[in-house]
């Protein structure tokens, strides 16, 4: 009774919570569906891929238990109409997932789909980036998209130095965006797509428009091309480049992961390999493991032997897993697999179409949650997703085809950039992107060449260079047109001639004049008709200025340049004082007291031996001051008898000599020297003042004045020749000019009666103008660099602007004569008058000794005995002789 009670209770408790069963079982089958062109090389391989995938996933019960995972497979036949039929077919049959679309066009159609009716889309060959934006919430790409892809591309352009790139691509969903994210990636590494050549869609492509479309390249400056198209319209696209000699020397070819699948997959003839001998491609980059190898020795029995393993077989093998792994957690967690009606279609339902069939799968949210969440080791590696939906970590193998042959130059991961090393071995390092770190193998380029090409030639196209040159009404010397022989010529222009001939590929060009030959043309309108096209470059005095690096590219200066400030010489107007300029006061102050000490000194050694250094006190003080002056001018008469005087005398003499040149030099200076007026020393004296200031017509620095200094425009005075400086200056309708340094180097060459004043300011140079990101700018600049080693910038410039110096420079106050200059020979003649002094004074205390031996008197009366013996006179050695004898006859009488 009880279990009949059982049995009419359970179905009511089941009734009232949703279906919910005590005996909850797994379903038996699990349904996924995939749509691919199997006619393909990606479809023949992810076949194959997928069916040993689902045969291992249902002969492990570990994965889904009793339940078996069921594949059905859509052929879309290269058409866009049957993959929507597809993904329609599979929304009708409780359809737990779609692996597919192959191409992006589709995933874009059919993820709306999949969004509707929560089926999740998982796709490892429809990889353009923008798939995986938050607008396709159940689209999963489980291969690397081609934004990882453009970036390692990008990379290797920039590691080779190229700068420009033509993208060669069909029209398709795909490779317009892998092209865009292409030229986003150049564009932060500093380069550009310069030209983009688009191919019709497969089967609508012809011959004749892949030729048409090479032509066009070929007439472009770069020579690095990358190719993303379907295999077999990519190998037509590089036979006919072959054929059109465009795979021979100088030639860059890089190609998408294309080239690289279609060599895994399928065999190639002797004819195709030389169509593609020195391309780089790119292959999905999968780690070795057991696994793999272990897939890698089925495949041939897999396939029997009719296609080649290529690295998108492995992801299709590994997505089938994911799904497998996902459903796994799903049933673990007790999810029910379940689908109802879509509400939205019950109005539209009937009819061949049979809409009202599609459902929604209820539990699709949860399962796209579980295969985002995956964390699992496949053939293709670690496998797990970032927050925006793609594959962690992805790499790829960088390739060089060699015949029919691969050979590895090295890989890019996202980890480190470029390497020769595995990514999975940078995996344990630190990650690196620095330029030191970039690293990749040699390379053999297209022509069989192991030596880089330069990555772009000067286009064939039969057209000059169009070279714009400023037509200037003065200093001619750098830049003007010969009216004799009809020449454009000039020290601008033989630089340029000179800097061209350098270049290892021929520029055809023509010069073609600016202006109205009224006045100097407006130079920043010169390099803005750059930019518009009108020329091609620019050729003449033009200074490179940060607001004109922002419209064009300068090449390295050929000459340095800067403002400079010129005014009028005048002569100084010299005071009645101008014979003590020569001489700091300090230098006068030590002179005067010298002259002073060595009159004292020396009176003081010849005092008690010299009848000259004798005599009433107010003759010897005169004696003293006129001997010390006297000596200024080796007038003096007195003759020293003492050898210590005669040793001071002798060292003063020197001092003296060499003072009074030296004050005889700086006087003649100070007397002979132009004067520059006082009232302008430089820029800073301009600011500050209201003087009128000139400025050459096109000239830069009007704009420099007004804007940078800020001087007012009332202030400023235009002037078109440096007649007219002259003329303002001379006439004082300017005070000053502001101009370039080479040109007032020719003026004042002409012009003597002015002078630089101040230091140069706003230093910079000038060079020739280029459009943005030419490479024609850095091979003229490397042309000039040689110039300027070998000598022969410096020969073309005195040939033009060999200028005369305009005399010496202007005197000032900082090059008086100054005390620390002399002050060792005053040192040595004060230590010998010191030890002069302490040698004497010892003679006659030795003497004072002799002749007063000690007594008992005081020290006041022996102070005085002993300033008495100093101030009398010593006797003769004759005298003294004398005397004893008379002394001793004297004694004898006695």
């Amino acid at each position: 009774m009880i279990l009949n009670l059982l049995r009419a209770v359970v179905p009511l408790f089941s009734l009232f919570t949703g279906g919910f069963s005590l005996n909850h079982s797994k379903p038996d089958v699990v349904n996924i569906g995939a749509i691919f062109s199997f006619g393909t090389i990606n479809g023949r391989v992810a076949r194959i891929a997928m069916n040993a995938a689902i045969e291992d996933v249902n002969s492990d019960p570990s994965i889904l238990g009793g339940s078996k995972l069921v594949l059905s497979i859509h052929d879309s036949n290269y058409s866009g109409f049957l993959s929507i039929m597809g993904g329609l077919k599979y929304m009708e049959t409780d359809t737990v997932a779609i692996i597919g679309p192959q191409v992006s066009e589709m995933a874009h159609i059919l993820s709306h789909l999949a969004n509707e009716l929560h089926v999740p889309m998982l796709s490892f060959t429809a990889l353009d980036p923008r798939l995986s934006s938050l607008e396709y919430p159940y689209f999963i790409q489980t291969a690397p998209n081609d934004l990882f892809q453009m970036t390692a591309i990008a990379d290797m352009v920039s590691y080779f130095g190229y700068r420009d790139v033509v993208a060669l691509y069909t029209d398709t969903e795909q490779s317009r965006g892998s092209i865009t994210a292409l030229g986003d990636k150049l564009v932060e590494r500093r380069c550009r797509i310069s030209y983009k050549a688009v191919l019709s869609p497969d089967p609508l492509i012809t011959r004749e428009e892949i030729i048409k479309q090479l032509v066009k390249v070929s007439f472009m400056e770069s020579r690095v091309i990358v190719v993303d198209a379907f295999p077999q319209n990519g190998l037509l696209v590089l036979d006919m480049a072959r054929k059109l000699g465009m795979l021979e020397k100088g030639y860059v070819w890089i190609a998408t992961s294309w080239l690289s699948t279609l060599l895994d997959s399928t065999p190639v003839s002797k004819e195709v390999s030389k169509s593609i001998q020195g391309v780089l491609t790119f292959r999905p980059h999968t780690p070795d493991s057991q696994r793999k190898t272990a897939f890698l020795a089925r495949w041939n029995k897999l396939s029997n032997g009719l296609i080649g393993l290529n690295p998108y077989g492995l992801y299709a093998y590994d997505t089938v897993y994911m799904i497998a792994n996902a459903v796994k957690v799903f049933l673990n967690q007790g999810g029910r697999i379940t689908f109802s009606n879509d509400s939205k279609l019950n109005g539209i339902s009937g009819g061949a179409l049979n809409l009202g069939a599609l459902s929604v799968f209820d539990e699709g949210e949860q399962l796209r949650d579980n295969i985002l969440r995956t964390n699992m080791t496949g053939l293709t590696g670690n496998i797990s997703f970032g927050s925006d939906k793609s594959i962690m970590n992805p790499a790829y193998d960088i390739l060089n085809v060699i015949g029919k042959d691969f050979k590895q130059i090295g890989y890019w991961s996202n980890y480190s950039g470029l390497s020769v090393l595995p990514p999975e071995i940078l995996y344990t390092r630190a990650p690196n992107r620095s330029s030191s770190n970039q690293q990749l193998s040699g390379v053999v380029w297209p022509g069989k060449t192991k030596v880089k090409p330069r990555g772009w030639v000067f286009p064939h196209n039969g057209r000059r260079l169009r070279i714009g040159v400023p037509d200037r009404v003065s200093y001619k010397a750098f830049v003007s047109l010969n009216e004799k022989t009809n020449k454009i010529e000039g020290y601008c222009i033989d630089v340029f001639l000179a800097a061209i001939k350098l270049l290892p590929y021929a520029v055809p060009h023509e010069f073609i004049l600016f202006g109205d030959k009224h006045k100097n043309p407006s130079y920043t309108e010169l390099i803005r008709m750059i930019r518009s096209n009108v020329f091609d470059a620019a050729v003449g005095d033009i200074t490179i200025l940060m607001n004109r690096t922002r419209i064009v590219d300068f090449t390295q200066p050929y000459i340095e340049s800067g403002l400079v400030v010129v005014a009028p010489v005048r002569r100084t107007k010299y005071s009645a004082w101008a014979f003590l300029r020569p001489f700091t006061p300090l230098m006068w102050v030590v002179t005067l007291a010298f002259l002073l000490i060595i009159g004292v000194v020396v009176w003081i050694l010849e005092h008690r031996i010299n009848d000259e250094f004798r005599g009433p006190p107010k003759k010897q003080f005169i004696t003293i001051l006129w001997f010390g002056f006297s000596t200024m001018f080796f007038a003096h008469r007195e003759n020293t008898m003492s050898t210590s005087g005669r040793m001071v005398v002798i060292i003063w003499l020197f001092v003296v000599l060499i003072t009074t040149s030296s004050y005889t030099a700086s006087l003649t200076s100070i007397l002979t020297v132009q004067q520059l007026a006082p009232s302008i020393t430089g820029i800073d004296s301009l600011i500050t003042s209201n003087d009128l200031i000139g400025y050459p017509v096109g000239s830069f620095a009007e704009n420099y004045l007004t804007e940078e200094l800020n001087i007012v425009k009332s202030r400023l005075v235009a002037l078109g020749s440096p007649e007219e400086y002259a003329d303002a200056l001379n006439e004082r309708r300017v005070d000053a000019v502001v101009d370039e340094r080479p040109y007032v180097d020719l003026f004042l060459s002409d012009n003597c009666m002015f002078q630089i004043v101040g230091q140069e300011f706003q230093k910079s140079g000038w060079g020739f103008a280029f459009p943005r990101d030419s490479p024609l700018a850095v091979d003229m600049s490397t042309a000039i660099l040689t110039l300027s080693e070998n000598g022969e910038l410096h020969e073309i410039h005195d040939k033009w602007l060999n200028a005369r110096s305009c005399g010496p420079p202007s005197f000032n106050d900082s090059e008086q004569v100054q005390l620390k200059s002399f002050w060792g020979l005053f040192l040595i003649c004060g230590v010998a008058c010191f030890f002069a002094l302490l040698i004497n004074f010892c003679l006659i205390m030795k003497k004072f000794k002799r002749y007063f031996p000690r007594q008992s008197d005081s020290l006041s009366i022996r102070i005085q005995r002993f300033l008495s013996f100093v101030d009398g006179k010593e006797e003769k050695p004759k005298n003294k002789l004398k005397r004893k004898h008379i002394e001793t006859h004297l004694q004898a009488a006695n």
